[in-house]
């Protein structure tokens, strides 16, 4: 069997962030955001790689946001089911395993977690301007 080297990136993220960890961060309810790797990239001036893991509660949804303006964004579900809307698109249903992605200057007006009964988790991992990597996410207030 040919494994494609984009089948190994995202588990090996998802265990990259999860072996370190800094503070945790509530931005909706039931839902908590932690810091788990940030390092400037030394092959690409100006620009920071920040992962994050969102743990979200049964139900828990973040409130509706945008993020960095430069930032791209690889979304890696590591269990659970994840409901995500990006921009103007369909809001969809991911599952663990399963990833999707939001370009720079998108809106996120659905992120939550699908189940009612069980938690659910997802890795972010942000590739953003070294100046933004403070202020990652901001609430819009649209729903």
């Amino acid at each position: 069997m040919k494994l494609k080297p984009h089948s190994l990136l995202a588990p090996a993220l998802a265990v990259l962030a999860l072996t370190s960890a800094a503070p945790a961060v509530a931005h909706g309810v039931g839902e908590t955001a932690t810091v788990n790797f940030e390092k400037t990239l030394p092959n690409v001036p100006g620009k920071s790689l920040v992962a994050v893991v969102v743990d979200y509660a049964p139900g828990a949804a973040s409130a509706p946001h945008a993020h960095a303006p430069s930032a791209f964004i690889y979304a890696y579900v590591i269990s659970g089911q994840i409901e995500s809307k990006v921009d103007d698109g369909p809001a969809r249903v991911y599952r663990a395993g399963e990833s999707f992605h939001e370009n720079p200057a998108s809106l996120h007006p659905v992120s939550r977690n699908a189940s009612r009964t069980e938690p659910a988790k997802l890795l972010a991992v942000f590739v953003v301007d070294d100046d933004e990597t403070a202020r990652l996410t901001t609430p819009t207030g649209t729903h």
